[in-house]
């Protein structure tokens, strides 16, 4: 804050005034924007326009005070006109901005801070295991900045003991500016979230197929040696994704080269006894939605018709039963019913 309240006198002043000074309100609408860009609120203070919109700015005040849950009674209950009239009033008004952003900051600052250890941390963790890869001492003391430099110096000595193309080209070729890096991170983490949710249903798959094997009478009796064989392996599995930027600026050119998954040498890994197994003829399920026949459609049910009906000779009932009567619409010679349905006879 760099505005005219910065002296505890004219602080005082502006306070006795209350909202017909200036500064005043200066100070609360930045105390509110620096509140709001901290943290996620709805409500706002804004710039007025002089003391016509007093009424408006007070109604400003009062709504963000109810967001943020201010304590005081005397600022958030009562006739609206009279809550800043009183210079100890708009003290806690003060008191209470300031002291909530001086919260929210410190929040921040530790949030950021937290950030950095644990992105620190990762770092560490990342060159620790270069080292053990590499079979070079590694000391959590010693900084990054030393240890890299023995792992460049001992990655040149073991490149040098091996052939030119034994490691291959990079796939990537050209440097990558800092925000191509941001911009990477973030399509990283949007598949690494999007294979997450593809790894819980497979995993849930797996444990509902595993569970499903227990219900045969046979399996009721090795619960306890299955739960032995497959709990070990089930918990090695993890949602999470290990992928990140590094696997991109390590990848090679061999690996834009696509290998079938029939090749001999992906067989290799790939090949287990189930292959062998050959099924015999299923029958077919169906549930294709194009070979689904519609149902067929609804016919209401016909009830025996009733001698007699609702009227008289000219009714509404007729010589025997129907909307029309002897000389209505049905008819006595009509056989059929006529237009109207009544009549002589009718199925």
């Amino acid at each position: 804050y760099t505005g005219a309240l910065l002296e505890e006198e004219a602080l005082k002043k502006a306070a006795e005034n209350g909202l017909s000074s200036p500064e005043f309100f200066e100070l609360c609408i930045w105390l509110g924007s620096e509140i709001k860009s901290l943290c996620n609120m709805e409500e706002s203070i804004t710039a007025t326009d002089g003391v016509k919109d007093i009424e408006s700015f007070q109604l400003e005040i009062s709504g963000f005070l109810r967001e943020m849950a201010c304590p005081y009674s005397s600022l958030v209950s009562g006739d609206i006109k009279d809550r800043l009239r009183e210079k100890e009033d708009c003290l806690k008004l003060l008191l209470f901005l300031s002291t909530e952003l001086q919260a929210l900051k410190i929040l921040q600052n530790k949030k950021i801070k937290g950030c950095r250890l644990e992105k620190h941390s990762e770092i560490i963790l990342e060159v620790q295991a270069i080292c053990d890869a590499l079979g070079m001492p590694n000391s959590s003391s010693s900084s990054i900045p030393p240890l890299l430099t023995s792992v460049e110096q001992k990655i040149k000595d073991i490149l040098s003991k091996v052939k030119n193309n034994h490691v291959g080209k990079s796939l990537l070729t050209k440097p990558l500016s800092s925000d191509q890096v941001e911009r990477l991170e973030k399509i990283n983490d949007a598949l690494c979230s999007e294979y997450e949710c593809r790894r819980r249903m497979l995993m849930k798959r797996l444990d509902v197929t595993v569970q499903s094997f227990g219900w045969s009478d046979r399996a009721k009796v090795k619960t306890d040696e299955i739960a032995r064989i497959y709990q070990p392996k089930r918990y090695a599995l993890s949602p999470k994704s290990t992928i990140t930027l590094a696997h991109l600026l390590a990848a090679r050119e061999d690996l834009s080269k696509i290998i079938r998954t029939s090749s001999g040498s992906t067989r290799e890994k790939t090949a287990c006894a189930i292959n062998k197994v050959l099924m015999g003829r299923v029958p077919d399920r169906g549930g294709r939605p194009t070979e689904i026949e519609p149902p067929p459609p609804e016919m209401p049910p016909w009830q025996k018709r009733q001698e007699g009906g609702g009227g008289g000779f000219q009714g509404g009932g007729g010589f025997q039963g129907g909307r029309g009567g002897y000389g209505g619409r049905g008819g006595y010679g009509d056989p059929y019913g006529g237009r109207g349905g009544g009549g002589y006879r009718r199925y």
